[in-house]
């Protein structure tokens, strides 16, 4: 008799992904909107209704976005919170991991294909070096991988709350506004859904312009119709990404890479000015020649965050 499929679940601010899955790969997914389920158990009673595996699952991976440092958990952009150890009996589990969301898409980079990514410049990757992780989505995600006795082990941490550093005087006065708003700015509040609202709503009022009510794919569609507020907050939010992401390479010493994951850069498309990311990236004085030389790369793949976690479950095979 085959062994039961395992469940695996991506947890962001917004949306619950669920699979089931084993050593071949991944099937039945299927997104639910978080808001309509009052708890993570609810949810996944919902898709296990939805696909009916022939056996309940034995071992599940979910990955949060959120810190993991205890039986409980709470997400930080969404309302759900539960134990690990309830939701386990619940769930009829005799296994369950449970992970910060950017460790699973950290742990999946080992095993990306040439197609998974696009890269973004730099030179070439060392071997067994570190490898530096980060990606806007509802939230920013920041998360490196270590080489460790043959294996790679994923740092689980809250980079996206670092604070962010204006690198230019238009920068500093659209953190300075936002300081005022929030009074502790972190890169999240400027790399992310909201972030990039926050940079097109601060830019049009430093300009003395009201701006309009936005969502990040209204602005995203203003900068492709021309609006100049859009057209510089997508341009602020690719050079912000890449100071923050030569940050992480030289914090990590990341000469493995950096790989930029997350949902808003894919959607921003041609809009995104690699060039503009790149140039900041590397525009660390005199630490300037450590990351010429560090490959950066978008990944593509549309959940690399269930590569990690069949990974963590043992379902994946090194290339």
């Amino acid at each position: 008799m085959s062994e039961p499929l395992a469940l695996i679940a991506d947890l962001g601010g917004t949306n619950a992904r669920f699979a089931l899955a084993d050593a071949g790969g991944t099937r039945d997914t299927k997104i639910l909107h978080g808001a309509d389920y009052p708890t993570l158990a609810d949810a996944a009673h919902a898709y296990l209704d939805m696909v009916k595996p022939a056996t309940p699952p034995r071992q599940a991976a979910i990955d949060v976005a959120s810190p993991v440092t205890g039986d409980q958990v709470t997400l930080t952009n969404a309302a759900w919170s539960f134990s690990i150890a309830s939701l386990k009996k619940d769930l009829g589990l005799e296994r369950l991991e449970v992970i910060n969301d950017f460790t699973a898409v950290a742990l999946a980079v080992p095993y990306l294909e040439e197609g998974d990514r696009t890269r973004i410049g730099g030179g070439a990757a060392v071997a067994d070096e570190p490898i530096g992780v980060l990606g806007p989505g509802t939230g920013l995600g920041v998360s490196g991988l270590v080489p460790s006795g043959g294996r790679w082990a994923a740092l689980a941490g809250e980079g996206g709350h670092v604070t962010m550093a204006a690198a230019t005087e238009r920068e500093a006065a659209v953190l300075d506004r936002l300081r005022h708003r929030y009074q502790h700015v972190s890169a999240e509040r400027v790399l992310s859904g909201m972030g990039l609202v926050n940079l097109y709503e601060t830019l049009s009022q430093l300009d003395g312009v009201d701006p309009a009510q936005r969502d990040a794919a209204a602005v995203t569609e203003g900068a492709g119709t021309g609006d100049p507020h859009c057209v510089e907050a997508v341009s602020m939010f690719a050079s912000m990404l890449g100071t923050v992401a030569g940050n992480l390479a030289l914090t990590l010493g990341s000469r493995g890479g950096v790989y930029i994951a997350g949902g808003i850069v894919p959607k921003l498309g041609p809009l995104f000015d690699g060039a503009l990311f790149r140039q900041r990236f590397e525009a660390k004085g005199r630490m300037r020649s450590f990351v010429v030389g560090i490959p950066t790369h978008l990944v593509t793949h549309p959940l690399p965050a269930f590569i990690g976690l069949r990974s963590v479950l043992g379902l994946t095979q090194a290339r």
